[in-house]
């Protein structure tokens, strides 16, 4: 393959350019050419509450002397432990703008699970949502943050709705609750209210700025190992990752979009398609602490939607719900679906609702994330996820030795060099260096096949982290969770496919004798380490497990197992 030539161009829809610049600056130049090219535009919008531009620009140079004068300072990483909500993108560029580094965290996280990656990156200072607040004040001492931002939600609402959220019923007693909390976060370190930071003078136009080559942001993914660590992805990887989007999507109108943002802004997929590449093109964000079919089609007959990324799960609800309450969705003229498999189904009945297009792309947390898409146009392909995005290169490999190309037409695993590709992992030289080969390629770890056209499809996965609702489980993870129940031996997690797309975490468990299988127990054993979405839907109890000559549990095989014979082991748990 003639890697210069690139030649999937030809596959690219009309209007979108075969060459790519990456553009210069930062994030935060990026969002200041916002403030200044749309200023009065609305840029956020939160249960009808709105900022423009100027407003977002104003508040995030207050954000960033606050930081400072926490004592934040170019290449300390400060945390964000928020979900989506207009202080979540403050705090993002305020930081950035320091030179400082954003860690984003799932406010959803058990405290086992925040305190490895605490560990990990050693921040100092921590933005959190108020209710995750006793989470992180329960960190153990020798974990560096010494000050915590607090964040309630509800005062980002409209005054009406903050008033409302005061009356002494239930229903809206139950809602103030999602939002927020009236417990006090007490331990030994500094809690600081987040209005606060918005108290302070704009810093100064002077303070030194970051550079390109500077890391934005640490992502922390399992990547192939299953054990959480931090991708290193500078401000020239996220800039770029923006403008390829920017790029790929014909007849997009800067300033006239408006981008639902029902991604959690704290995986990779919601961070560029949401903070970055909204703010980049001038759009109005209109912004979902979680996704909810209600909020979102109410939301949609006051600001209806022209670019929704998401997942299929979240189209098929959609459109369900739309047509159930007689909501119009042909505002929605792209969607971009990634993470997991799109059925062509789903796409049928998205574009026969929307009369837009539904794409599906491929990305890592490596890549920024995206890499790959179906163009957007009549040359999609269904069924693959796409080509190589613009400045993308790919090589199709012998995964047992990636220095040899595979023949054209031959499944092989997939390597990409870009400018989106990540610098490594935060702290890890050995796992960087299996990544990242010679030349700038990463090694995906996903098994592709290349059609004549240049379309590529997924195979299979080398790794074998399970996706559910978009997110990664490592089994690793798991199986340490099941394993450390008291009558537990061993145990074995594979993903096994969902009706619709992405999986379902399923183990199976080796008791100890005169053990007797309790579905719930295990479970309940879980949800003390383990976010909601990785505990285990199906649980089977087996005598054994099968190994390698070396002992190693076969996962391969659990999972082949599981899906020749179905659930019918020992016992099988209701799904919970």
């Amino acid at each position: 393959m003639n890697l210069a030539a690139r030649p999937w161009v030809a596959s690219y829809a009309p209007g979108v350019a075969a060459s790519f610049d990456v553009p210069e600056g930062t994030l935060p130049d990026l969002l200041e050419d916002s403030v200044r090219t749309y200023g009065r535009a609305t840029a956020l919008e939160f249960f009808g509450a709105t900022t423009t531009y100027l407003e977002l620009g104003d508040a995030v140079g207050r954000a960033a002397a606050g930081l400072r004068s926490l004592g934040v300072t170019a290449g300390d990483r400060v945390a964000l432990v928020l979900p989506n909500c207009p202080q979540h993108i403050i705090a993002f560029y305020a930081v950035l703008r320091l030179g400082a580094i954003a860690v984003e965290h799932n406010p959803l996280y058990t405290d086992r699970e925040l305190r490895h990656q605490f560990e990990d990156h050693g921040a100092k200072v921590a933005i959190v949502w108020d209710r995750v607040a006793p989470r992180v004040q329960r960190l153990p001492a020798d974990i560096p943050v010494t000050s915590v931002v607090t964040v309630d939600l509800t005062r980002a609402l409209p005054v009406s709705r903050r008033l409302a959220l005061r009356l002494p019923v239930r229903r809206t007693r139950e809602a103030r609750e999602a939002l927020t909390t009236t417990e006090k976060p007490t331990g030994p370190r500094k809690v600081v209210p987040w209005r606060e930071l918005l108290r302070h003078r704009l810093l100064p136009p002077k303070h030194p700025r970051p550079g390109a080559a500077d890391t934005a942001v640490l992502q922390y993914t399992s990547g192939t190992t299953g054990v959480p660590k931090g991708a290193v992805l500078t401000h020239r990887n996220l800039l770029a990752n923006a403008a390829q989007g920017a790029a790929w999507v014909p007849g997009l109108e800067a300033g006239r979009e408006t981008v639902y943002a029902v991604l959690p802004m704290f995986h990779a997929y919601g961070l560029t398609l949401c903070l970055t590449f909204a703010m980049s093109i001038g759009a109005k964000l209109v912004l979902f602490p979680r996704f909810d079919v209600e909020l979102v089609l109410d939301a949609a007959r006051k600001s209806p939607p022209t670019f929704l990324p998401a997942v299929p799960p979240i189209y098929e609800r959609l459109v369900a719900g739309a047509a159930e309450r007689g909501v119009d969705l042909r505002s929605i003229r792209f969607a971009i679906s990634g993470a997991m498999n799109l059925p062509q189904s789903t796409v049928k009945t998205w574009e026969a609702a929307t009369g837009g297009y539904l794409i599906e792309g491929y990305g890592l947390t490596e890549t920024s994330p995206i890499a790959a898409g179906n163009p957007i146009g009549p040359t999609r392909r269904p069924g693959t996820v796409g080509v190589p995005f613009p400045g993308t290169d790919v090589r199709i490999v012998d995964p047992e030795d990636p220095a040899r190309d595979r023949a054209p037409g031959e499944a092989g695993e997939l390597l990409i060099r870009g400018p989106q590709v990540f610098q490594g992992y935060w702290r890890r030289p050995d796992e960087t260096q299996a990544a990242l080969l010679d030349g700038g390629w990463f090694r995906t770890g996903d098994i592709v096949s290349m059609d004549d056209e240049y379309f590529l499809t997924i195979v299979d996965r080398i790794k074998e982290l399970i996706i559910t609702g978009g997110f990664n489980v490592a089994p690793t993870e798991v199986e340490d969770a099941l394993r450390s129940h008291p009558g537990v031996s061993d145990a074995a997690v594979v993903g096994l496919p969902r009706d619709g797309g992405g999986e379902d975490v399923a183990a199976v468990v080796v008791l100890d004798p005169d053990t007797v299988l309790d579905v719930n127990a295990l479970r309940s054993h879980c949800r003390g380490v383990l976010a909601s979405y990785k505990i285990p839907r199906t649980i089977i109890q087996a005598k054994d497990l099968p190994r390698s000559q070396i002992g190693k549990i076969l996962r391969r095989e659990v999972r082949t197992q599981l899906l020749d014979n179905g659930p019918r082991a020992e016992g099988k748990g209701d799904s919970p």
